[in-house]
């Protein structure tokens, strides 16, 4: 038996803040210039946001209503003081000349990742983490005499020898809480209105840990107690750490960005792998060089659970899938999608809210390639909730 954890954050959680500033912005940059080249990061501490990056647009953007209303929808209402500091130039020339010409933005690598132990081909334990973080915000925001805007959470799974979910082991829970708020009651109404009401029961047994609040204290919150960065909960925004994540951050980028785009459209092609039928885990690895639009490298792996090989897939990969930045683009990029939203709560994997990257309308494709090609798909119907 093995235990894998994973975490997530509460909207209201500097790192997150961080994110959610630095896509509204890229939002607000693409909803007046679909053009702008966007590379947008935000620090934020006390009543301090420092906005840094580089830009070229012809958008006319207001850096401090964009923070203010992005903090105001968080809950956080003494802003009196805030103080918003900007250091954004226009993207170099040297990365322009390969983007212009439908290059990759950058050089990096980026991984995609999907199983079919959930409905949303994720891993278990961040789509567990992530419920609990989006029904804490919908709990708390109406009772911020009570509860604060701060949070993160962990989910601990156990799973057998052959990978398949038993049971849940530890719930882990940090809500900030007004001062002197009673514990016994704050303990009670998280685990009654909210960890009841998204995990299911079978998981949680008479060993499952459920731990609130465990340091016995939370009230000092947000970027008062800690400052937020972009682009620290990458593993959040991500597979929850099951998966393998290239290191490049996704907010604050524009569609231009392979840190971005590359890692969305890796989840597409091993979702679509993984709905399939033809494997039951999949991980896709890619590389790019700046300026080229072809990646240097595209890796598959499938960790022993498909007949077919690592090549034999990566082959119809290669067919049926096209990973240049401008191709990417067009297939799975289109205005309604809401960069800030992404940033609340994860990037892939969302059941909450359509993104077309999660999208499996090649999979009837792949298995009917591999069908006709190799003979009839393996098939294992394993969507654990």
């Amino acid at each position: 038996m093995k235990i894998i954890t994973s975490e997530a954050v509460f909207k209201g959680h500097p790192d997150k803040i961080c994110d959610q500033i630095s896509d509204a912005i890229l939002d607000e940059c693409l909803k007046q210039d679909e053009k702008s080249r966007v590379a947008i990061e935000t620090l934020i501490k006390n009543d301090l946001v420092v906005i840094a990056g580089e830009l070229t647009t012809n958008a006319k953007i207001n850096y401090k209503e964009i923070v203010t209303k992005v903090l105001t929808d968080l809950g956080y209402e003494n802003l009196a003081n805030l103080k918003v500091q900007v250091e954004v130039s226009k993207q170099s020339n040297d990365i322009a000349l390969g983007v212009d010409k439908d290059g990759a933005g950058d050089q990096g690598i980026m991984y995609g990742y999907a199983t079919d132990e959930t409905r949303e081909l994720m891993p278990l334990p961040i789509v567990l983490a992530r419920r609990i973080a989006i029904r804490m915000d919908e709990l708390t925001k109406p009772l911020r005499d009570m509860f604060g805007a701060d949070g993160k959470c962990q989910v601990s799974v156990a799973y057998d020898d052959y990978g398949n979910p038993l049971k849940i082991t530890t719930i882990v829970v940090s809500q900030q809480t007004a001062y002197k708020l009673d514990r016994d009651f704050y303990t009670k109404f998280i685990i009654d209105e909210c960890i009841m009401k998204v995990i299911p029961c079978y998981l949680i047994d008479g060993e499952t840990k459920v731990l609130i609040n465990p340091t016995g204290e939370f009230v000092k919150g947000g970027a008062y107690a800690d400052s937020g960065l972009t682009g620290r909960k990458i593993i959040c925004d991500s597979y929850g750490g099951v998966g393998r994540h290239g290191g490049g951050a996704f907010s604050g980028k524009d569609v231009t960005k392979v840190d971005r785009i590359g890692a969305y459209y890796a989840r597409y092609v091993a979702k679509n792998i993984v709905a399939s039928g033809i494997a039951s885990k999949c991980e896709i690895q890619v590389a790019y060089a700046i300026g080229i639009s072809k990646p240097v490298s595209l890796y598959v792996d499938t960790f022993g659970t498909s007949k077919y090989s690592n090549e034999q897939i990566l082959e119809a990969v290669n067919k049926f899938f096209n990973f240049s930045p401008k191709s990417i683009r067009n297939e799975i990029i289109n205005d309604t999608v809401s960069f800030k939203q992404l940033a609340e709560y994860g990037h892939v994997g969302r059941g909450d809210i359509y993104v077309p990257w999660e999208k499996t309308n090649k999979a009837y494709i792949l298995k009917a390639y591999f069908k006709n090609k190799y003979g009839k798909a393996r098939h294992r119907n394993s969507a654990f909730l």
